[in-house]
C-alpha cells in the first residue's frame, strides 16, 4: 500500500469503504508502490478543475497527462459521446465500419494537409500508435522485397510509450526503461542534430547504417516525457534532408505536440516538411476516451496495397476505432474548427513566459523555456519529489514534476486567472 497508515485513514473519510478496500489492489504508474504517497481522490472535474473527494479545488496544470486540451467536461464532447452510446459503443473494425470513423479518418487526413498523410490506422493509445508506426515501417522495406532494414534511428533525450518496441527508441536514461535495456531491440540512439556537430555525427551514423535503417522518429519541436527539451523548426528540416538522402522513412510522434499544444495544430507544420508517418493520440479526443492514430503518406500504404495476402498490415488492436472514442475525437475537431484555440494558445505562450521569469533569478533554477502552450522551470536537482508535489497540492495547483522539470501544460481554454495562479504557485513553491 502506498502512504502510511494515518493518511490511510484520512483517505477513508472521504472515499466510500467499499472503494477505499480497492487501495489494496491497485498498482500505480511511474511509482514505487512502497514508499509513494496516497493518491488523491478525485470527485469530479470541470473547466481546468480537479474536484477532490474531500471538498479541496485543484487547479490543472497538465491537463491530464495533456490531454484535456478543451478543459474537462467540454458539453460539446460530453453530448456528442452521449448520443453515440445511445446507438452503438462500440464495434470491431475487422470486417465492419461505422459513420465516426470513417468521417474522423477523412477530417485528420484533411487536417494533416496537402502532403498525402491520407490513411488512418486507429489505435487505442499513443504507445501503440507508434509500434503500429515502427511496424509498418519495417514492414515497408520487406514488402518491396528489401531486406536487412531492421534498425530505427531515434534521439537522446526522446520518449515513445512503455511499451517494448516503444521503449526501445527511447532514451535509456531519461526514458525510465533502463533496467529493461538488455532485454529490448537494440536501435540507435543518438544526439538530435541541433547543431553543425551533431548534424555531423548523425551523418556519419546513416552513411555506416543506412542499409539497415529503416526509419528515422523524432517528436518534433519538444521531446516531452523525456525532459520537455526544445528544438528548433530547422532539426525536422534537417532530418527530411537526410531520410531523403539515404532513402529512409521520417516518423514524427505528435502524440504530446499534436492540436495545438506547441502553437499550430501539428507542430511539423511550423518546419514546412511533411513525415511519412504520424502518430497521434493524447488530445486527439480532448481527453475523454483513449483513442489513437497513425498516419501514413500514401507511398507507404501503397507498398502493402497488394494481391498478396503476406504483404498485409497484420496488426487489429481489439478497440480500434471506437466508436464512443471516434464521436469524442469529431466533436474534439469541431472545437479547434469553430473556437479560438491557437489565439488562446498564443495569449498562455505569452502568460507563461511572463509569469515563469521571476524563476529565472531562483537559485537552483537551470533555465526557463516556453514553447506554445507548455512551460518548463528545469532546476538543477530535486531532491525530493513526492515532497514537491505535495508543496504543489497545499498552494491549490495540480503539478506534477518529474526529474529535475517542472512544468505547465494547461487546458488550452484555461483563464488568465487560473493560469497567473500556476506560474505564481511554481514561483512560490520554488521561492
Amino acid at each position: 500500500m502506498p502512504g502510511n497508515a494515518s493518511e490511510n485513514k484520512g483517505l477513508a473519510k472521504v472515499i466510500p469503504a467499499r472503494s477505499e478496500a480497492g487501495l489494496e489492489y491497485l498498482w500505480l504508474p511511474y511509482a514505487q508502490m512502497k514508499t509513494a504517497p496516497f493518491p488523491l481522490a478525485v470527485k469530479e472535474t470541470h473547466g481546468c478543475r480537479i474536484v477532490l473527494a474531500d471538498g479541496r479545488e485543484l487547479i490543472d496544470g497538465i491537463a491530464s497527462w495533456w490531454t484535456a486540451c478543451h478543459g474537462y467536461n467540454h458539453p460539446h464532447i460530453r453530448a456528442a459521446v452521449e448520443r453515440q452510446l445511445q446507438t452503438m459503443p462500440h464495434v470491431m473494425l475487422g470486417g465492419l465500419v461505422h459513420e465516426q470513423a470513417l468521417t474522423l479518418a477523412q477530417r485528420l487526413a484533411g487536417l494533416l494537409g496537402p502532403g498525402n498523410l491520407d490513411r488512418v490506422f486507429f489505435s487505442e493509445s499513443g504507445s501503440v500508435a507508434v509500434e503500429v508506426a515502427l511496424k509498418m515501417a519495417l514492414q515497408y522495406w520487406c514488402n518491396r522485397g528489401i531486406f536487412g532494414r531492421d534498425r530505427i534511428v531515434a534521439f537522446r533525450g526522446g520518449y515513445h510509450g512503455d511499451t517494448s518496441g516503444a521503449m526501445a527508441i527511447s532514451d535509456p536514461e531519461s526514458g525510465f526503461h533502463g533496467t529493461l535495456s538488455g532485454a529490448l531491440p537494440q536501435q540507435i540512439i543518438i544526439d538530435p542534430p541541433v547543431d553543425e556537430a551533431s548534424t555531423v555525427a548523425l551523418e556519419m551514423v546513416l552513411a555506416r547504417h543506412s542499409e539497415r535503417v529503416a526509419a528515422i522518429i523524432v517528436e518534433p519541436l519538444v521531446q516531452g516525457a523525456g525532459g520537455m527539451r526544445f528544438h528548433d523548426a530547422q532539426v525536422l528540416q534537417t532530418l527530411r534532408t537526410v531520410a531523403d538522402r539515404y532513402g529512409l522513412l521520417l516518423i514524427f510522434d505528435e502524440i504530446f505536440t499534436g492540436f495545438g499544444r506547441t502553437g499550430t495544430i501539428f507542430a511539423f507544420e511550423q518546419a514546412d516538411v511533411v513525415p511519412d508517418i504520424i502518430t497521434l493520440s493524447k488530445a486527439l479526443t480532448g481527453g475523454t476516451l483513449p483513442l489513437a492514430a497513425t498516419v501514413a503518406r500514401r507511398n507507404v500504404f501503397e507498398a502493402f496495397w497488394s494481391d498478396d495476402p503476406a504483404k498485409a498490415l497484420m496488426h487489429g488492436p481489439t478497440f480500434m476505432a471506437n466508436a464512443l472514442g471516434c464521436a469524442a475525437a469529431n466533436a474534439s475537431l469541431d472545437l479547434f474548427a469553430r473556437e479560438p484555440r491557437l489565439a488562446q494558445v498564443a495569449k498562455i505562450e505569452a502568460l507563461l513566459r511572463a509569469g515563469l521569469e521571476p524563476c529565472r533569478k531562483l537559485a537552483g533554477v537551470k533555465e526557463v523555456r516556453v514553447k506554445g502552450a507548455i512551460g518548463v522551470v528545469e532546476l538543477d536537482r530535486i531532491e525530493n519529489i513526492n515532497k514537491l508535489r505535495q508543496r504543489f497540492i497545499k498552494e491549490g495547483v495540480f503539478v506534477r514534476p518529474f526529474g529535475s522539470i517542472i512544468y505547465l501544460t494547461p487546458a488550452l481554454t484555461i483563464v488568465e486567472e487560473d493560469l497567473a495562479k500556476l506560474t505564481s504557485a511554481v514561483a512560490r513553491v520554488l521561492a
